[in-house]
Protein backbone atom coordinates (compact mmCIF):
# COMPACT_ATOMS: atom_id res chain seq x y z
CA UNK A 1 0.00 0.00 0.00
CA UNK A 2 1.15 3.20 -0.65
CA UNK A 3 2.56 5.90 2.00
CA UNK A 4 -0.70 8.14 3.16
CA UNK A 5 -0.88 11.28 5.44
CA UNK A 6 -3.80 10.34 7.62
CA UNK A 7 -5.53 7.58 9.00
CA UNK A 8 -8.13 6.11 7.26
CA UNK A 9 -11.09 3.50 7.92
CA UNK A 10 -8.88 0.80 6.98
CA UNK A 11 -6.07 2.01 9.66
CA UNK A 12 -8.32 3.04 12.14
CA UNK A 13 -10.09 -0.76 12.39
CA UNK A 14 -5.96 -2.40 12.60
CA UNK A 15 -5.02 0.12 15.08
CA UNK A 16 -8.31 -0.74 17.14
CA UNK A 17 -8.10 -4.16 16.98
CA UNK A 18 -4.26 -4.16 18.28
CA UNK A 19 -5.18 -2.70 20.91
CA UNK A 20 -7.93 -4.31 21.86
CA UNK A 21 -5.36 -7.43 21.22
CA UNK A 22 -2.96 -5.60 23.35
CA UNK A 23 -5.74 -5.74 25.97
CA UNK A 24 -6.45 -9.32 25.67
CA UNK A 25 -2.92 -10.26 25.66
CA UNK A 26 -2.21 -9.27 29.57
CA UNK A 27 -5.34 -11.86 30.58
CA UNK A 28 -3.65 -14.42 28.67
CA UNK A 29 -0.59 -13.97 30.38
CA UNK A 30 -2.31 -14.24 33.49
CA UNK A 31 -4.65 -17.41 32.63
CA UNK A 32 -1.34 -19.32 31.23
CA UNK A 33 0.72 -18.57 34.46
CA UNK A 34 -1.64 -21.25 35.92
CA UNK A 35 -0.10 -23.77 33.76
CA UNK A 36 3.62 -22.24 33.43
CA UNK A 37 6.00 -20.26 35.74
CA UNK A 38 5.45 -16.63 34.53
CA UNK A 39 9.41 -15.72 33.96
CA UNK A 40 9.62 -19.27 31.74
CA UNK A 41 6.20 -18.54 30.38
CA UNK A 42 8.11 -15.00 29.05
CA UNK A 43 11.20 -16.54 27.73
CA UNK A 44 9.39 -19.48 26.05
CA UNK A 45 7.15 -17.13 24.26
CA UNK A 46 10.28 -15.63 22.78
CA UNK A 47 11.82 -18.69 21.53
CA UNK A 48 8.41 -19.77 19.77
CA UNK A 49 8.22 -16.40 17.59
CA UNK A 50 11.86 -15.87 16.78
CA UNK A 51 11.02 -18.25 14.08
CA UNK A 52 7.72 -17.23 12.52
CA UNK A 53 9.34 -13.47 12.54
CA UNK A 54 12.46 -14.34 11.08
CA UNK A 55 10.93 -16.41 8.18
CA UNK A 56 8.10 -13.55 7.69
CA UNK A 57 11.18 -11.11 7.19
CA UNK A 58 12.86 -13.65 4.72
CA UNK A 59 9.75 -14.30 2.89
CA UNK A 60 9.17 -10.44 2.76
CA UNK A 61 12.69 -9.97 1.89
CA UNK A 62 13.41 -7.36 4.47
CA UNK A 63 17.01 -5.83 5.43
CA UNK A 64 18.55 -7.62 8.52
CA UNK A 65 21.80 -7.10 9.28
CA UNK A 66 23.83 -7.52 12.35
CA UNK A 67 27.07 -5.25 10.92
CA UNK A 68 25.21 -2.08 10.43
CA UNK A 69 26.02 -0.66 14.06
CA UNK A 70 22.75 -1.85 15.47
CA UNK A 71 24.19 -4.91 17.33
CA UNK A 72 25.05 -3.22 20.76
CA UNK A 73 21.91 -1.09 20.82
CA UNK A 74 19.76 -4.13 19.67
CA UNK A 75 21.21 -6.39 22.54
CA UNK A 76 20.85 -3.29 24.87
CA UNK A 77 16.81 -3.38 23.49
CA UNK A 78 16.80 -6.77 24.10
CA UNK A 79 18.33 -6.38 27.39
CA UNK A 80 15.45 -3.90 28.14
CA UNK A 81 12.64 -6.64 26.63
CA UNK A 82 13.46 -9.04 29.15
CA UNK A 83 13.38 -7.12 31.88
CA UNK A 84 9.82 -5.87 30.61
CA UNK A 85 8.66 -8.99 30.44
CA UNK A 86 10.25 -10.65 33.44
CA UNK A 87 8.45 -7.73 35.23
CA UNK A 88 5.00 -7.91 33.68
CA UNK A 89 4.83 -11.54 33.92
CA UNK A 90 5.48 -12.04 37.47
CA UNK A 91 3.49 -8.83 38.20
CA UNK A 92 0.10 -10.72 37.53
CA UNK A 93 0.78 -13.24 39.69
CA UNK A 94 0.56 -10.56 42.67
CA UNK A 95 -2.00 -7.59 41.04
CA UNK A 96 -5.08 -7.75 38.47
CA UNK A 97 -5.05 -6.97 34.88
CA UNK A 98 -6.88 -3.98 35.06
CA UNK A 99 -4.41 -2.50 37.63
CA UNK A 100 -1.77 -3.70 35.75
CA UNK A 101 -3.08 -2.04 32.47
CA UNK A 102 -3.09 0.94 34.22
CA UNK A 103 0.49 1.02 35.59
CA UNK A 104 2.08 -0.49 32.26
CA UNK A 105 0.48 1.83 29.66
CA UNK A 106 1.98 4.74 31.66
CA UNK A 107 5.10 3.73 29.08
CA UNK A 108 4.46 6.86 26.74
CA UNK A 109 5.10 9.39 29.99
CA UNK A 110 8.73 8.28 30.22
CA UNK A 111 9.44 7.91 27.16
CA UNK A 112 8.22 12.15 27.19
CA UNK A 113 10.39 12.63 30.20
CA UNK A 114 13.34 11.54 29.28
CA UNK A 115 13.06 12.48 25.59
CA UNK A 116 12.70 16.25 26.55
CA UNK A 117 16.42 15.71 28.15
CA UNK A 118 17.99 13.60 25.18
CA UNK A 119 15.58 13.66 22.24
CA UNK A 120 16.37 17.09 19.97
CA UNK A 121 12.37 18.54 19.15
CA UNK A 122 11.01 16.26 21.63
CA UNK A 123 10.74 19.48 24.40
CA UNK A 124 7.57 19.23 27.37
CA UNK A 125 5.39 21.84 25.87
CA UNK A 126 2.68 22.84 28.02
CA UNK A 127 0.25 20.68 27.30
CA UNK A 128 2.61 17.52 27.19
CA UNK A 129 3.95 18.65 30.63
CA UNK A 130 -0.08 18.79 31.80
CA UNK A 131 -0.54 15.08 30.45
CA UNK A 132 2.64 13.70 32.24
CA UNK A 133 1.51 15.83 35.62
CA UNK A 134 -2.36 13.62 35.24
CA UNK A 135 -0.55 10.42 34.51
CA UNK A 136 1.45 11.02 37.99
CA UNK A 137 -1.84 12.00 39.78
CA UNK A 138 -3.54 8.92 38.46
CA UNK A 139 -0.87 6.41 38.95
CA UNK A 140 -0.62 7.80 42.76
CA UNK A 141 -4.50 7.57 42.98
CA UNK A 142 -4.60 3.90 41.33
CA UNK A 143 -2.03 3.32 44.17
CA UNK A 144 -3.55 4.57 47.00
CA UNK A 145 -7.14 3.09 46.11
CA UNK A 146 -6.16 -0.46 46.83
CA UNK A 147 -9.52 -2.56 47.39
CA UNK A 148 -9.97 -4.59 50.24
CA UNK A 149 -11.13 -7.35 48.39
CA UNK A 150 -7.04 -7.47 47.50
CA UNK A 151 -4.31 -8.68 49.28
CA UNK A 152 -1.30 -6.25 50.96
CA UNK A 153 1.23 -7.86 47.99
CA UNK A 154 -0.65 -6.41 44.83
CA UNK A 155 1.53 -3.65 45.67
CA UNK A 156 4.39 -5.67 44.72
CA UNK A 157 2.84 -6.28 41.34
CA UNK A 158 1.69 -3.14 40.86
CA UNK A 159 5.14 -1.47 41.03
CA UNK A 160 6.63 -4.23 39.09
CA UNK A 161 4.40 -3.08 36.02
CA UNK A 162 5.67 0.40 36.67
CA UNK A 163 9.57 -0.71 36.23
CA UNK A 164 7.89 -2.69 33.46
CA UNK A 165 6.78 0.45 31.78
CA UNK A 166 10.15 1.85 32.15
CA UNK A 167 11.88 -0.93 30.39
CA UNK A 168 9.38 -0.35 27.61
CA UNK A 169 10.11 3.38 27.52
CA UNK A 170 13.36 2.06 27.40
CA UNK A 171 13.26 0.13 24.22
CA UNK A 172 11.61 3.23 22.53
CA UNK A 173 14.79 5.48 23.39
CA UNK A 174 17.24 3.20 22.22
CA UNK A 175 15.36 2.67 18.85
CA UNK A 176 14.82 6.20 18.55
CA UNK A 177 18.54 7.51 19.58
CA UNK A 178 21.02 4.92 17.91
CA UNK A 179 21.81 3.27 14.88
CA UNK A 180 19.21 0.63 15.59
CA UNK A 181 16.68 3.22 14.09
CA UNK A 182 17.93 2.53 10.92
CA UNK A 183 17.31 -0.97 11.17
CA UNK A 184 14.01 -2.55 9.52
CA UNK A 185 10.96 -3.29 12.33
CA UNK A 186 11.37 -6.77 12.12
CA UNK A 187 15.29 -6.18 12.55
CA UNK A 188 14.59 -4.76 15.76
CA UNK A 189 12.06 -7.46 16.92
CA UNK A 190 14.29 -9.94 16.21
CA UNK A 191 17.15 -8.82 18.69
CA UNK A 192 14.48 -8.32 21.30
CA UNK A 193 13.09 -12.13 20.85
CA UNK A 194 16.69 -13.27 20.10
CA UNK A 195 18.27 -11.87 23.49
CA UNK A 196 15.06 -11.93 25.50
CA UNK A 197 15.19 -15.84 25.11
CA UNK A 198 18.82 -16.78 25.75
CA UNK A 199 18.11 -14.22 29.28
CA UNK A 200 14.62 -15.72 30.57
CA UNK A 201 14.84 -19.03 29.88
CA UNK A 202 17.80 -19.52 32.16
CA UNK A 203 16.79 -16.80 34.51
CA UNK A 204 13.66 -19.07 34.91
CA UNK A 205 15.78 -21.65 36.20
CA UNK A 206 15.92 -19.54 39.91
CA UNK A 207 12.15 -18.95 39.95
CA UNK A 208 10.64 -22.75 40.53
CA UNK A 209 9.49 -25.55 38.50
CA UNK A 210 8.52 -24.55 34.69
CA UNK A 211 5.49 -26.68 34.36
CA UNK A 212 2.62 -26.18 36.85
CA UNK A 213 -0.58 -26.94 36.02
CA UNK A 214 -0.89 -27.10 31.71
CA UNK A 215 -3.87 -27.90 29.93
CA UNK A 216 -4.62 -28.09 26.47
CA UNK A 217 -7.02 -25.30 26.99
CA UNK A 218 -3.98 -23.13 28.47
CA UNK A 219 -1.43 -24.41 25.64
CA UNK A 220 -3.95 -23.13 23.16
CA UNK A 221 -4.01 -19.91 24.78
CA UNK A 222 -0.18 -19.90 24.89
CA UNK A 223 0.32 -20.36 20.97
CA UNK A 224 -2.41 -17.49 20.24
CA UNK A 225 0.07 -15.25 21.98
CA UNK A 226 3.04 -16.25 19.85
CA UNK A 227 1.62 -17.00 16.79
CA UNK A 228 -1.58 -13.93 16.32
CA UNK A 229 -0.28 -11.43 19.35
CA UNK A 230 3.84 -11.08 19.09
CA UNK A 231 3.36 -12.95 15.22
CA UNK A 232 0.60 -11.54 13.41
CA UNK A 233 0.04 -8.59 15.84
CA UNK A 234 3.68 -7.00 15.89
CA UNK A 235 4.73 -7.36 12.54
CA UNK A 236 1.14 -5.99 11.30
CA UNK A 237 1.71 -2.60 13.77
CA UNK A 238 5.16 -2.65 11.68
CA UNK A 239 3.46 -2.78 8.46
CA UNK A 240 0.70 -0.05 9.47
CA UNK A 241 3.45 1.71 10.70
CA UNK A 242 5.42 2.38 7.31
CA UNK A 243 1.84 3.66 5.81
CA UNK A 244 0.66 5.75 8.55
CA UNK A 245 2.32 8.80 10.17
CA UNK A 246 3.60 7.77 13.84
CA UNK A 247 1.92 10.85 15.30
CA UNK A 248 -1.50 9.87 14.10
CA UNK A 249 -0.91 6.23 15.14
CA UNK A 250 0.31 7.27 18.64
CA UNK A 251 -3.40 8.76 19.09
CA UNK A 252 -5.02 5.26 20.00
CA UNK A 253 -2.66 4.50 22.64
CA UNK A 254 -4.68 5.10 24.58
CA UNK A 255 -7.33 2.61 23.85
CA UNK A 256 -4.99 -0.36 24.86
CA UNK A 257 -5.46 0.50 28.67
CA UNK A 258 -9.23 0.82 28.08
CA UNK A 259 -9.31 -2.67 26.63
CA UNK A 260 -7.56 -4.28 29.36
CA UNK A 261 -9.47 -2.86 32.55
CA UNK A 262 -12.69 -3.68 30.20
CA UNK A 263 -11.43 -7.18 29.04
CA UNK A 264 -9.73 -8.03 32.83
CA UNK A 265 -13.88 -7.55 34.32
CA UNK A 266 -15.26 -8.97 31.46
CA UNK A 267 -13.37 -12.46 31.29
CA UNK A 268 -11.83 -12.58 34.43
CA UNK A 269 -14.17 -11.34 36.21
CA UNK A 270 -12.11 -8.23 38.22
CA UNK A 271 -13.56 -5.96 40.55
CA UNK A 272 -13.04 -2.18 38.86
CA UNK A 273 -13.00 0.22 42.28
CA UNK A 274 -13.77 3.51 41.43
CA UNK A 275 -9.81 5.13 42.05
CA UNK A 276 -8.89 2.50 39.67
CA UNK A 277 -11.51 4.03 36.89
CA UNK A 278 -10.48 7.47 37.80
CA UNK A 279 -7.06 6.78 37.56
CA UNK A 280 -7.27 5.02 34.21
CA UNK A 281 -9.54 8.61 32.64
CA UNK A 282 -6.53 10.61 34.12
CA UNK A 283 -3.91 8.54 32.20
CA UNK A 284 -5.37 8.20 29.14
CA UNK A 285 -6.50 11.83 29.16
CA UNK A 286 -2.62 12.49 29.96
CA UNK A 287 -1.73 9.85 26.77
CA UNK A 288 -3.71 11.56 24.44
CA UNK A 289 -2.12 15.00 25.93
CA UNK A 290 1.46 14.05 25.60
CA UNK A 291 0.93 12.62 21.86
CA UNK A 292 -1.03 15.06 20.92
CA UNK A 293 0.87 17.21 17.81
CA UNK A 294 -0.79 19.73 16.07
CA UNK A 295 -1.10 19.46 12.00
CA UNK A 296 1.04 21.48 10.11
CA UNK A 297 -0.53 22.81 7.23
CA UNK A 298 1.10 23.62 3.75
CA UNK A 299 1.09 27.25 3.44
CA UNK A 300 -1.31 28.63 1.17
CA UNK A 301 -0.09 30.06 -2.11
CA UNK A 302 -0.56 33.92 -2.77
CA UNK A 303 -2.13 33.31 -6.15
CA UNK A 304 -4.17 30.82 -5.12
Amino acid sequence: MERKDRIDLFGGTVLVVFSALLGLNQVMVKLVNAGLQPVFQAGLRSVCAFLPVLLYALFMRKRLSISDGSFWPGVLCGVFFAGEFMLLFSALEFTTVSRASVFFYTMPFWVALVGHFIIPGERLTPLRLGGLVLAIVGVALALSGRSGTLPETVIIGDIMCLLAACGWAGIALVARTTSLSRSSPEMQLLYQLAVSAVILVPASLFFGDWIRDMTPVLAGIFAFQVLVVVGVGFLTWFWILSIYPASDMASFSFLAPLFGVLLGWLILDETITGAVALALVLICCGIVMVNYKPRVRPPVSADA
